[in-house]
């Protein structure tokens, strides 16, 4: 009898950063094949290589046709690797941005979206990749998230930043911080920023609390974007010409939702229960607070998407890339997450 277990691409980001490291420890440890089945993509010589770093017992099987996939259960003590990347990542020096890392990287995520979307796959856990890499070899995106978006084709999607119920206990859910703008300069933000834009990403994290993460009626809370949310329009009036407004429709349109608050505050609030998921107007306004929750747990969750996307909350780590000290309860966490969402 086939496997009901999601099976899960899990894309090696540049080899040259630490993905290849945290994806060998993730895939060790037996809780990821209690929920999941998880097939690497990139190259095996890399990953035997990191297997290598970290003095594991692990084999590297390498999945040559896709048939192969059908009802096949994983192990903590196998890794199973479908091959994507020319040899030539194999002379790019560690921890150093390189196009050739930087293509093997946009051909894995590729190849992964193509067949979820149509293919054996139930989702895609990414690996960090260097957005300067991917700049270098020609594949002109901020990042993961608008290159799934793209091939997708979609327009309504987001970025949230996840952290499970187990790191946040006040929160039966886990707690989400779906962000408004995302990969752009701060000068851009404003221009970026519409009670529309506002409106839509409440919608967004409202869905993916209710339909992925089980809630009845999810609790959302939208951060303001000015110091004290603005002071009655001394620090600014986005609040009461752009995001109170959006906050008002959202009502109208059936959304618990609440706001805007000063972020300073509402973190808290949230991380205490009273709230399920939080808007963001700005990168680091979400990224900052969720992380100092929890660095290592945390979760990137793509939504809008028509397939499940998850993802480690840190970057290519070069300082740290290939001295076998890399963090992988994040990719841990990933994996969990999109083995969760994948079956919903």
């Amino acid at each position: 009898m086939a496997s009901q277990k999601p099976l899960l691409a899990v894309t090696m980001g540049d080899a040259a950063g630490i993905g290849p490291e945290v994806i060998v420890r993730a895939c060790a440890e037996p809780q990821v094949h209690q929920c999941c089945r998880p097939i690497v993509v990139g190259h095996p010589e890399v990953l035997r290589e990191a297997i290598k770093l970290l003095g594991f017992d692990s084999r590297v099987i390498e999945v040559k046709e896709l048939s192969e996939l059908n009802g096949l259960e994983t192990s903590p003590d196998s890794l199973m690797v479908v091959p994507i990347g020319s040899d030539e990542v194999l002379a790019v020096p560690h921890g150093k941005v390189d196009a050739r890392t930087g293509h093997a990287a946009f051909e894995a995520v590729d190849w992964a979206i193509e067949q979820t979307l149509s293919g054996p796959f139930d989702g895609i856990v990414t690996a960090p990749l260097s957005k300067a890499a991917l700049h270098a070899a020609g594949h002109i995106y901020p990042g993961h998230t608008e290159l799934l978006a793209e091939r997708c084709g979609v327009d309504d999607f987001a970025m949230m930043l996840y952290l499970p119920p187990e790191e946040v206990p006040p929160c039966p859910a886990g707690l989400g911080v779906v962000h408004v703008t995302l990969h752009m300069a701060m000068r851009e933000v404003f221009e970026h920023l519409s009670i529309e834009a506002v409106l839509a990403k409440c919608h967004l994290a409202d869905r993916v609390m209710r339909d992925g993460m089980g809630l009845s009626a999810p609790r959302l809370g939208v951060c303001a974007l000015n110091p004290h949310a603005g002071e009655d329009g001394l620090f600014g009036d986005e609040e009461s010409r752009l995001i109170a407004p959006a906050v008002e429709q959202a009502r109208q349109q059936g959304l618990d939702v609440a706001g805007p608050f000063p972020t300073d505050t509402l973190m808290g609030r949230a991380r205490d229960g009273e709230f399920d998921a939080l808007v963001a107007m700005y990168h680091d306004q979400g990224h900052i607070a969720l992380k100092l929750l929890g660095m290592h747990r945390a979760v990137n969750i793509t939504l809008g998407l028509p397939i499940t996307r998850t993802s480690v909350a840190h970057g290519t780590a070069f300082d740290r890339a290939w001295q076998g000290t890399a963090e992988a309860t994040g990719m841990v966490a990933a994996l969990r997450a999109a083995a969760r969402l994948s079956l919903k």
